[in-house]
């Protein structure tokens, strides 16, 4: 089984900046997540900033895994579309600035094919925001959830090769009723970047609540397994955002996720 690169998500960590790559580094993590939205804005991370930051990395033998940028509006929505456009194109330059080379967005939801005007909106939007990731040498990943990974997939097929992939976020897709290992399967080639995180079904409650790497529903061995099919030779990066013990946890999580290779 091949050994993948494990990074920690930097919020997931719940401390400042130079704390939480010190804290990555000494639980053993390769590299860290910077959410270039709410984290480090991307507005921020001018050319002397990113290499202050690189700097920053080096020290702690760290790269960085992936870059995010959450939208909270879906790219299919033509309202204030060019601001969210623009936003996620500074944010592609931010990331190639850390040296990055994924960045994770939410498409939001994917309107079928009968919703042509809306459907031509997001790919349009996507596209856009690719042809900015061509040329600073970022893929645009985006993140899996409550949409079906089948139509994630033959709405990849309509974008630009090999600029936009997926990111498979298991978690994500539990919640949206979705099977994360069938998930695997039907994105397969097109997985640029993994989330590791966990979760159960709280049926009292009606929803999945997250819980510690390795002790919910998703069993990451199969996912590794089902990845290593495609030659998937990218990030994993652990997730844990309501940790009672983050750092206890995510150390755990490291741990876990090296006893696959």
């Amino acid at each position: 089984m091949p050994t993948h690169p494990i990074g920690i998500q930097l919020a997931s960590l719940a401390a400042p900046l130079r704390r939480g790559l010190a804290l990555a580094s000494q639980l053993g993590a390769d590299g860290v997540e910077i959410d270039l939205r709410t984290g480090l804005p991307a507005g921020d991370v001018s050319q002397t900033a990113a290499r202050e930051l690189r700097k920053l990395l080096a020290d702690q033998n760290l790269k960085v895994s992936a870059a995010a940028f959450p939208t909270r509006r879906s790219l299919a929505d033509p309202e204030e579309l060019d601001r969210r456009i623009a936003a996620l194109r500074e944010a592609t330059r931010a990331a190639a600035r850390l040296g990055a080379r994924v960045l994770v967005v939410r498409a939001g939801r994917i309107p079928s094919e009968d919703e042509s005007d809306a459907r031509q909106t997001l790919i349009h939007s996507l596209t856009a925001i690719a042809s900015t990731g061509d040329r600073e040498g970022v893929v645009i990943a985006l993140e899996t959830g409550h949409e079906s990974p089948a139509d994630l997939a033959t709405l990849l097929d309509e974008l630009p090769m090999g600029l936009v992939g997926a990111d498979l976020h298991p978690a994500r897709l539990l919640s949206g009723g979705h099977a994360p290992l069938e998930a695997a399967g039907a994105l397969g080639p097109r997985i640029v970047h993994v989330h590791a995180a966990d979760a159960v079904h709280d049926f009292a409650e009606r929803r999945v609540v997250e819980v510690e790497l390795g002790r919910g529903a998703v069993d990451f061995p199969e996912i590794v397994g089902a990845l290593e099919q495609f030659d998937y030779r990218g990030w994993i990066t652990i997730e844990r955002r309501h940790a009672t013990r983050p750092v206890e946890e995510i150390g755990d999580a490291v741990a876990f996720l090296r006893s696959l290779h």
